[in-house]
């Protein structure tokens, strides 16, 4: 099964993002079709730093700190239950829109120095995240929800073959 997805990114930095782009644009509709997503959404995406990440979670979140991705929900759909038809779709796209994504480049490179593996597996892991924070998925309550949110996460980096020891 492959469904067209149309994924936007968008980058506040000065580096060349391509490479993560090129990234993005395997991982995030991999992870929608491993989500069981059969209709095309569109998702969006901002590439930014600590700096730009600290703001938007400062005024859309009211937290006053940077973070490594953050994830706006365009629906609240169950965990396990994807869009299933293109009723919710934009009429001129005829695209779902799942929402925005925006990812600290900055955090996801400490991030996988701290956690011992590439940045293009911390980056990877956070889009599958974000991704499963788009489709309905929360960790907030440190027990099943969060556990499933994990093992949904590990699978879909197993299903890429991104694993924490690859993509160095």
């Amino acid at each position: 099964m492959s469904t067209e997805h149309s994924i936007i990114i968008e980058s506040e930095l000065e580096e060349d993002t391509a490479p993560w782009e090129d990234l993005l644009s395997k991982v995030i509709p991999a992870a929608l079709e491993a989500e069981g997503v059969a209709v095309p959404c569109e998702v969006d995406v901002l590439l930014t730093d600590d700096t730009g990440i600290h703001q938007i979670n400062l005024e859309q979140r009211g937290v006053d700190r940077p973070t490594d991705v953050l994830s706006f929900p365009m629906f609240e759909f169950i965990p396990g239950q994807p869009p299933t038809d293109d009723a919710d779709a934009d009429p001129e796209t005829g695209l779902v829109p799942l929402g925005d994504m925006v990812l600290s480049l900055e955090r996801a490179r400490a991030q996988g120095e701290e956690y011992g593996h590439s940045a293009k597996r911390e980056v990877a892991y956070l889009a599958v995240h974000s991704v499963l924070h788009l489709l309905g998925y929360d960790h907030m309550d440190d027990g099943p929800e969060k556990a499933r949110m994990r093992a949904r996460e590990e699978a879909i980096l197993a299903e890429l073959g991104i694993g924490r020891e690859s993509m160095e």
